[in-house]
């Protein structure tokens, strides 16, 4: 078919409204497109090194071309520039830099040129939809919507949105969950990102968000933010756990979420293909936090790490398999909720490590401040782990024991006292051995046996200790706080600035 200028000139207007109502962009979109596509067609007419333009009348569809030339001091290309004493003979009031614009007749567009234009045309009308898709699509991340299966193509699933499409990628899909062309579907806008292939929208079907928005869909409390969901974790397609809390103490967060007869919940698993939903109540106190969340298992001891975030859970006997979960499902789920690392021992392990900790600390007594058995038992029964808290204890607590009159309480610390001076002697001779430098043994903090734990691991140098991260000075002494590495560290790289003046 070819399509002449006069042609176009009669249906262009109608042509651009038609493909913009159709797909839904903006009709000077299409216009600008089909001014592109005819200023191509004209090159291959009047030669491609030429700089023509096109513009086509808002009102009348009237197309006019024009060959641009820009006025300069001095030619270099006479077919994109003109002297500015030629330019000035046709138009007086031409400057520097501007351009001199020859209307040129207007051209039939034969077969292969309307062909041409046809695929401009098109083109930029894809990349006008695809930018309007983006419009659309950015802000709406996070929220789910719903479209019909368009094809699948190697496991990924293209989903149909009205006029765009959308990717529901193969690892996004919940396990063993497949789709056919013309399923209805629901899905979370995961991202809306810009592609070498145009703006893409991504979906997912695992994502921890999906489950957010389906329950603030199913709970009106949430949807109204009455109830607030607090964190999510998942094993899409297997099991969940959802942590909920409420401002308002007359209502019950847990059993909202739940529903009557469990319906709500009910209505969640089933979009989710069965997968099971713990809900918790969630609490600023991480202790409670984590016992609630390691249902269905119930914890009777937790102990709490703040410097290492980490947190000991002692469980009955009978429950240890329960807590931790098929492949340790429960365990990891319960720590990705509530950002903790978990470790889940049984009663009798711990019974059986306390037992091996009070037998070893003892030993130590017995030995260091040669005591009989019951004594030292006793000293490790009201908490003492290491003989310098005998040798600085205040009398007065020491004498605050039952059994220990004052005159016991002076011995003990006396010869906690010794045995430390005899153990420091004792490192001293070590950390000299091993090299470690007096600028290390100056350092406020390191007592003679930190010294030789410092030696052995090579750091013998106050650069050697400066060039430390706190993790790694912790990992040496697990004593140390994060705040105190830190400052330690710091106060030995004050030695790399002695002596730099100030710019």
């Amino acid at each position: 078919m070819t399509i002449t200028s006069g042609t176009i000139r009669m249906e262009i207007l109608g042509v651009a409204d038609m493909v913009a109502r159709e797909k839904g962009i903006d009709r000077e979109e299409v216009i600008e497109a089909m001014e592109v596509a005819i200023q191509k067609s004209s090159r291959a007419r009047y030669g491609m090194e030429r700089d023509i333009r096109a513009t086509i009348d808002r009102k009348t569809g009237e197309i006019s071309l024009y060959a641009y030339r820009e006025v300069v001091e001095e030619v270099e290309n006479d077919v994109t520039q003109i002297s500015l004493k030629e330019a000035t003979t046709r138009d007086p009031l031409l400057k520097i830099g501007e351009f001199l614009k020859e209307p040129l007749p207007p051209i039939d567009l034969g077969r292969v040129a309307a062909q041409t234009a046809k695929q401009v045309i098109f083109q930029r009308v894809r990349d006008a939809e695809r930018q309007r898709q983006y419009n659309e699509y950015k802000n709406r991340i996070g929220d789910i919507i719903n479209g019909q299966v368009k094809r699948v193509e190697f496991g990924n699933v293209i989903i149909e949105l009205g006029q765009s499409e959308a990717l529901l990628a193969r690892d996004q899909l919940l396990p063993r969950e497949t789709f056919r062309s013309g399923d209805r579907i629901r899905a979370y806008i995961m991202d809306v990102r810009q592609e070498l292939r145009g703006p893409q929208v991504f979906l997912s079907r695992s994502d921890p968000g999906f489950m957010t928005k389906l329950f603030a869909q199913e709970v009106p409390e949430i949807y109204e933010g009455v109830i607030e969901i607090k964190a999510v974790a998942r094993d899409p397609g297997s099991r969940a756990k959802i942590a909920v809390y409420s401002a308002d103490k007359s209502l019950d967060p847990v059993g909202a979420c739940v529903g009557m007869r469990g319906s709500r919940v009910q209505a969640v698993t089933s979009e989710l293909q069965g997968e099971k939903v713990d809900i918790i109540p969630w609490s600023s106190n991480p202790a409670v936090f984590i016992v609630n969340a390691l249902v269905p298992a119930e914890a009777t001891k937790v102990v709490l790490d703040e410097d290492m975030h980490r947190v000991e859970v002692v469980v009955p006997d009978d429950q240890l398999s329960l807590a931790i979960g098929r492949r340790g499902q429960n365990v990891r789920l319960t720590s990705i909720l509530t950002s903790w690392g978990i470790d889940v021992i049984s009663e009798s392990q711990e019974s059986e490590r306390r037992n091996a900790q009070v037998k070893n600390l003892s030993r130590l007594f017995v030995e260091a401040l040669d005591v009989d058995d019951v004594l030292a038992h006793l000293l490790v029964t009201e908490g003492f782990i290491t003989v310098e808290e005998v040798a600085y204890i205040d009398l007065k607590d020491l004498v605050a024991i039952e059994g220990f009159e004052e005159e016991l309480a002076n011995e003990l610390k006396s010869r906690a006292q010794t045995y430390l001076e005899k153990k420091d002697v004792e490192f001293t001779k070590q950390f000299k051995e091993l090299g470690v430098d007096k600028s290390l043994t100056k350092f406020p903090g390191l007592t003679p046996k930190m010294l030789v734990t410092l030696g052995e691991n090579n750091i013998k140098n106050l650069n050697d200790l400066a060039d430390l991260a706190s993790d790694e000075l912790r990992e040496l002494f697990s004593h140390l706080t994060e705040a105190e590495a830190n400052e330690m560290i710091m106060e030995a790289r004050k030695n790399w600035f002695k002596g730099t003046s100030k710019p």
